[in-house]
């Protein structure tokens, strides 16, 4: 090796040596490739990268950490060169990065008013360079790509430690001072890790001067002009900050329903869906990609079959489309009863009849204790009593309501095909989610609270419509109108890399940091929409969910398909469920319970009770939460995580993975990626993949799951493209039975990748 190559590139080919032999790979070739080039310490790390990079296998999976090294080589001289500093120092001074970002307006003012040089310096002392070793390839290209901190023409400042560190930094600021540095140690320790990560919004926007910290939100829109138009205003402003939508669609009314007593004028939901589609479309997220929304309606709502399950399929009338929103349906469980009605011939008979929401309430005469009339989706059926199937009978019975009747088999016929062909549309178990909602005090016995859920369908919270109840004008002449906020739902989301944390025994130091991170967010997030701000604070619900169960799997050698999978979910998500409860009700004593706790599952140990929690530190916890009160309406969630579980080098959310090895394709070349921790053990633990294995195992697996989280899941159902019509409604039957509150996608072995919200991606 010439000398120019000695002085050079010496530390590259060191690097690599080590990383090499840290995972048993033979680097001589690549070295010696290097040493007859004779080129620049960029071209030597570009040659490693792409060696590294075509060489990763089943047989060789560890060549993804090689290519990370190359990667982050080429990271830091670029950092180094933007901030000017020595590339050999790898990270540079962190204060200084956060003068010079603020300077900028990359970076919030807050940070430098929050915090001292010294204390900025004593934190910069914690941060661990090693960490970046954690990661995999795809997981530190992602982070550099989209999360890392840039200046406005796209030169990266930022490092991954100072990513984490900022994140702390901004999420802890508010702490009490006598523990505040603390409380940063602790979450950049758990970011650092990874074993967590936060949600997409929030590991993209804090510390920054733009942009808001949650995830996803959830709208009701009420039946008027008025509640149609400012619902896609809020959504408009709310798709801008780079949140994901669900909308509840199921209050307005049908096509052919009356407009002040005017017959038939009504154009029904299609084409204010398709207004909403244009918002979509036209006003996209941070300039990053198109806004990302889910509409939601009753399947006893009359729209259902007059264009709403047709609105994303390709064939019918274009004009009544709307294919870039997805959809979900609300399913009662006396619809799921009423597809098993059969004749003697085993042929589904079973009669469904849809009805207009503002005839019903125009007819039935049905209000609550104000008077206000209510609708068949203001009612859900208890265990003990059938509240909503009492009101759907009287509907039924009544000689003047309108409806229209099919057979039960031909609406799920309808809903089939339509995921077979797009995915979508969801399904939500209202019955089901109202049933198990520790907040149902606040409507009253046998109403609903939950109407629908969020566009991963793992959010479910109390919902209402905001109301417009006057416009005058005021002194200085300006027309103001005066809106009566609903509750407008709001996603706070982090995620637990169970690969990592389960692996080194971390959950019960993990998790309270991890909720302490996730109540601060609500505090802390600026929200364009006044009433979605409101319902945080008012509920301060968080969603603590999970990444990497799959991985996790095959590290402990248990097969997908097996009762012990079954009976590990069922352990390990009880653990997670102690502690985050217990985590909450600390914060509770420090901070404050949450504004609507009084008369709260929570409360009155209803919520324990309904779990089964019988043992006696459950006991214990069920007297101290209804004692000294809890800090969070809502705990749990289980979102998507594919973006956020890649960096964390683990697999997507709860699901089996992709395939053991697959093709990514990234910018101007193609790389293999494999499973993670894949070795000659673990391989037989993920060599059925998502497609190939019985997805009533999944059920069963998310069955145990659901039992423990006080909010929904996203869950897919893996399909082969020619599966037989009744075997995809078995696996909805089963779903059904096993009590899940939602499904995700349908993702059927026909379809392109299915293209997903990363807002919830956690």
């Amino acid at each position: 090796m010439g000398s120019f190559v000695q002085k050079e590139l010496s530390h590259v080919l060191e690097a690599i040596q080590e990383a090499a032999e840290k995972y048993d790979l033979d680097a001589t070739e690549i070295k010696e490739r290097i040493a007859l080039l004779k080129g620049t310490e960029k071209e030597a790390n570009e040659q490693i990268l792409f060696y590294a990079l075509n060489n990763i296998s089943i047989d060789q999976p560890n060549w993804t950490f090689v290519a990370a090294q190359a990667y982050l080589n080429e990271l830091y001289d670029q950092a180094a060169t933007n901030r000017g500093y020595d590339p050999s120092q790898k990270y540079g001074d962190f204060y200084e990065l956060i003068k010079i970002l603020t300077e900028k307006g990359i970076y919030s003012k807050v940070l430098l008013n929050s915090y001292s040089k010294q204390e900025i310096e004593e934190l910069e002392a914690e941060m661990t360079p090693d960490r970046d070793h954690l990661f995999n390839y795809i997981g530190l290209f992602l982070l550099t790509d989209r999360y890392l901190a840039r200046d406005h023409d796209r030169n990266v400042y930022e490092l991954p430690q100072e990513r984490f560190m900022i994140i702390a930094l901004h999420l802890m600021k508010d702490e009490k001072q006598i523990n505040r540095l603390e409380r940063v140690k602790e979450a950049y320790w758990a970011l650092s890790h990874l074993y967590m990560t936060v949600a997409t919004p929030t590991l993209a926007n804090a510390g920054k001067s733009f942009g808001q910290l949650s995830s996803c939100f959830i709208d009701t829109v009420e039946d008027s002009l008025d509640g149609i138009y400012l619902n896609n205003w809020d959504i408009a402003r709310l798709s801008k900050d780079g949140g994901g939508i669900g909308i509840y669609y199921g209050k307005v009314r049908a096509l052919g329903s009356d407009i002040k007593k005017f017959k038939g004028n009504s154009s029904g939901v299609v084409p204010w869906i398709r207004l909403i589609n244009d918002t979509a479309v036209s006003v996209d997220q941070l300039g990053q990609r198109q806004g990302a929304i889910a509409i939601y309606l009753d399947l006893f709502h009359k729209d259902i079959m007059n264009g709403f399950l047709d609105l994303k399929t390709n064939n019918g009338d274009e004009r009544r489309k709307a294919h870039d929103i997805f959809t979900g349906v609300t399913v009662p469980d006396l619809f799921m009863e009423t597809l098993q009605q059969v004749d003697e011939n085993g042929r589904s008979i079973g009669q469904w009849h849809t009805f207009c929401p503002h005839e019903v309430k125009q007819i039935m005469g049905w209000s609550d204790e104000n008077g206000n009339p209510l609708g068949l989706e203001d009612y859900y059926d208890e265990s003990d009593k059938k509240y909503f199937t009492e009101k759907y009978n009287e509907a039924v019975n009544h000689p003047l309501l309108p409806r229209k009747t099919y057979r039960a088999m031909d609406i799920m016929a309808r809903i089939m095909v339509a995921q077979l062909e797009t995915g979508t549309p969801y399904m939500f178990y209202r019955d089901e989610v109202n049933r198990q909602n520790p907040n149902k005090h606040v409507r009253g016995e046998g109403r609903t609270s939950v109407y629908s859920s969020n566009l991963c369908t793992e959010i479910a919270q109390n919902m209402s419509a905001t109301t417009i109840v006057k416009e005058y004008e005021d002194e200085e002449g300006n027309l103001v109108i005066v809106r009566k906020p609903g509750d407008f739902v709001v996603c706070n989301l982090s995620s637990i890399n169970l690969a990592k944390a389960v692996t080194d025994n971390v959950l019960k130091r993990l998790i309270p940091i991890q909720v302490r991170m996730l109540d601060n967010v609500i505090d802390l997030n600026t929200i364009a929409v006044g009433q979605a701000e409101k319902t945080n604070k008012k509920f301060r619900a968080i969603g603590l969910g999970t990444f990497g169960w799959h991985h996790l799997l095959a590290l402990k050698g248990i097969h997908w398909e097996s009762e012990e999978a079954v009976q590990f979910t069922d352990t390990l998500y009880e653990e997670i469920a102690f502690y985050t409860i217990q985590s909450s009700k600390e914060l509770a004593a420090e901070k404050g319970v949450y504004s609507q706790f009084v008369g709260s599952e929570w409360e009155t140990g209803q919520y324990f009770e309904r779990k089964g929690y019988s043992s006696e530190h459950w006991k214990m916890l069920r007297e101290e939460v209804a004692e000294k009160g809890i800090r969070n309406g809502w705990l749990m969630a289980v979102a998507p995580n594919s973006s956020t579980a890649k960096i964390g080098g683990s697999t997507d959310g709860i699901d089996p993975i992709y395939s053991v090895e697959y093709a990514e394709e990234k910018k101007n070349f193609k790389f293999k990626v494999t499973a993670p921790d894949l070795n000659h053990i673990t391989y037989n633990y993920y060599r059925r993949a998502r497609h190939a294995l019985d997805q009533v195992w999944s059920i069963k697996q998310n069955a145990a799951r659901q039992r423990h989280i006080d909010q929904a899941i996203s869950f897919n159902l893996y399909v082969k493209h020619d599966i037989k019509a009744k075997d995809l409604l078995n696996l909805h039957m089963e779903a059904w039975k096993n009590s899940l509150k939602t499904t995700y996608y349908v993702r059927s072995t026909s379809q392109a990748e299915v293209a997903e919200c990363e807002a919830c991606h956690s």
